[in-house]
Formats: structure tokens, sequence, C-alpha cells
């Protein structure tokens, strides 16, 4: 489990797209890294996408109302509750990061779940690589179906 979880965690951040001068990203993903790997006991390290987008919330246009998205995708195996504090935290965390003033009822939200069974990293982009690793592992094809 030890190579599975250096490997992870990948989370997302969508912000909308009028939240780009006023949500310090830099500042975030330097606190909200450290908070993933502690509560989740991850020794791997976090890759983080964030992602503009046009936004809109109920009828509202993406104009008049902004949202923030938090995506934490994590191998399988950690307790629902876990997942519900750190969430929890990660919601706090955005917060923070956005000013009192200017942004009127900015929606969070944040979801962390398991990484699907299919999930791979390419043995050259894993920090634990190490030199004797030569790319990935090459498969047979699958069986051809009959019928």
């Amino acid at each position: 489990m030890a190579r599975e979880r250096s490997v992870m965690p990948h989370l997302t951040i969508d912000y909308s797209a009028q939240l780009a001068d006023v949500l310090d990203r830099a500042a975030l993903v330097r606190e909200l890294h450290p908070l993933v790997l502690e509560e989740t006991g991850s020794t791997g390290v976090c890759k983080t996408f964030l992602r503009p987008a046009e936004t809109y919330v109920g009828d509202a246009t993406g104009e008049e109302r902004a949202f923030v998205h938090v995506e934490v995708g994590l191998m399988p195996g950690r307790p629902e509750a876990l997942k519900a504090h750190l969430s929890e935290d990660i919601l706090a965390l955005v917060a923070k990061h956005l000013p009192v003033s200017g942004v009127d009822g900015v929606v969070l939200s944040a979801e962390v779940r398991d990484l699907a069974g299919s999930y791979r990293l390419s043995p050259a982009a894993r920090p634990d690589a190490g030199a004797h690793d030569t790319g990935p592992v090459r498969r047979s094809a699958p069986p051809a179906a009959e019928g």
C-alpha cells in the first residue's frame, strides 16, 4: 500500500472565472497540500489542477454568483468519516482564501472520493520511481471475445 499511496492524492479545483483576480490560488494550494497529506495519512505528493470555468448557480448567470468546487481523489480504503472531515476542512480553507468584500454569495463545495480501480500513474511520473524503473509495464492483449 505504501507505493500506492505515494502516487496520489489528485486534487482538482474548479472555480468561477470571475474569481481569477481575487482567489489566491498559489496560497490556497500551499496550504491545501499539507492539509490533505496530514489528514489522509498519505506519504505521497499532491498534484493539483486549477481550472477557471464558466459557472451558473440556480437561475443566476455566472456573473452574478461565483462557485468553487474542490475534488480530492484518493486511493480506496479511507473511512467516510475521514473524507467528510477533510471536506469540511477544505471548505474552511477555501473560504479563508476568498476576500470578505467583493465576492458575495460564493458557493463552495468539496468532495473527497476514491480513485477508480482503473487509475494508473506513469512510472516515470512517480516521485518514488528509482533509476531501475524503465517505463510502463507491457501487458499482453486481452483474449479476443468469442462469438
